[in-house]
């Protein structure tokens, strides 16, 4: 803890600005309705029953939202920047043999190069908050990194055609890091991540034990002909036989 707020304190002293949309409109804290129920750290369910908000389908094949993705600032050292690392559903780690970082099992990690790397955590997925702006459709998520502390990420997803993702901070000690983003699948029931069912796995197998069906019956084949001509089939004791030492072997042996 120490660390972290040395490290921001070194920030608000550099006098950085990040703002990559400075007219980015806020959330109204007096209009915000709770319409959708926290189901889990990353998905809510609508209460007027249109639907689940899942957040993993937001994240890249990687897991991210964000991955090392350079934040625009002003009024900073012309060798500083800092980078920006958010996954709204699984908790990760960076520099995993780095024995001094912050950010392990986080949300979000802020990545700040001025001579060497600062490794800052930013929020936490454990004990996520969830608001839901039903004017706006802006789902809005507070990732803390402790319950009393004041620094941490805040990620509003709009429900919207649009993609983009956007900032509107200006670092200080212990002041949040606002991220918009905007995409059809912030929107319910859209986007939902692909997952494999029952049906699929039963088709594969199917497929494979026909496969080996032919495979093993193919070591044993009898021609014999017919008023269409030669044709070939299996033994029928081809089978008995790969039956009788499939259970020879998990027979005991005598003693």
């Amino acid at each position: 803890m120490r660390h972290h707020l040395v490290v921001l304190t070194f920030y608000a002293s550099l006098g950085i600005t990040v703002s990559s949309s400075p007219s980015l409109p806020s959330v109204p804290l007096g209009k915000r309705n709770h319409g959708c129920i926290k189901v889990d750290l990353c998905k809510c369910i609508m209460q007027d029953g249109s639907g689940v908000i899942d957040l993993e389908a937001l994240e890249n094949t990687e897991g991210f939202l964000e991955r090392f993705k350079r934040v625009p600032f002003e009024d900073a050292p012309r060798d500083t920047e800092v980078l920006v690392s958010v996954s709204p559903c699984h908790p990760f780690s960076e520099r995993e043999d780095f024995a001094v970082t912050d950010c392990t099992d986080v949300a979000a990690c802020l990545i700040v190069r001025c001579y060497t790397n600062h490794y800052v955590n930013y929020g936490r997925h454990k004990g996520n908050k969830f608001q839901y702006n039903d004017t706006m459709k802006v789902l809005t998520v507070t990732y803390s990194v402790y319950s009393s502390s004041e620094a941490k990420t805040v990620v509003h997803y709009q429900c919207s055609p649009n993609h983009s993702i956007s900032y509107s901070q200006r670092f200080q000690d212990n002041v949040p890091l606002q991220i918009w983003v905007e995409s059809p699948c912030a929107c319910p029931n859209a986007c939902a991540p692909v997952s494999v069912g029952p049906g699929p796995i039963f088709l594969v197998i199917l497929c494979l034990s026909a496969a080996a069906y032919f495979v093993l019956g193919s070591c044993a084949l009898r021609p014999f002909r017919t008023s269409s001509g030669v044709q070939i089939a299996p033994e029928d004791s081809m089978w008995c036989t790969l039956c009788y030492q499939l259970t020879d072997q998990h027979r005991p042996s005598p003693a």
